[in-house]
């Protein structure tokens, strides 16, 4: 039953080798630990999902209307533009939840800049780097009542 449910979509698992004059040197495992210790020191609970399945990640935000999960930070990755059914699955669980990219997405291919997700997130962060999964996830804690989180 985590408090913060991290949520990261297709292709995510390269990042530091992908592309990395647009996505940065930074592996997923990295993003992940400074998410954890964010949560860690404020003694919340983190639960990671890194899928290239629309399905799994569909399933996982299901699960998490019923688990317990308070918030979710979530990088749709390709999805973002693609993924009618994983917003609706968002929608449907009512959690809130914030959009995550790495890139600026808006600086980028003109079809990147339309997001299925935007208009129902609390918030979105886009184009800084790594920092922006710690600024998601250091609102979420603050939204979720877990005062103090790490700046």
């Amino acid at each position: 039953m985590p408090d913060i449910l991290l949520l990261h979509g297709p292709n995510l698992n390269l990042l530091g080798t992908r592309e990395p004059g647009i996505y940065g040197a930074c592996t997923l495992e990295e993003i992940n630990h400074s998410a954890l210790s964010r949560c860690t020191a404020v003694g919340a609970r983190l639960e990671t999902l890194q899928s290239n399945s629309e399905s799994e990640l569909i399933s996982r935000v299901q699960l998490s209307g019923t688990d317990g999960t308070r918030f979710i930070v979530i990088n749709p990755a390709a999805f973002t533009h693609t993924s009618v059914a994983l917003r609706d699955a968002l929608a449907a669980v009512g959690l809130p939840f914030i959009e995550v990219h790495l890139s600026n997405v808006h600086a980028r291919e003109p079809f990147r800049r339309q997001s299925f997700f935007s208009d129902l997130a609390q918030a979105v962060v886009c184009g800084l780097g790594p920092r922006g999964y710690e600024t998601a996830v250091d609102v979420a804690l603050e939204q979720i009542g877990f005062r103090g989180a790490p700046a």
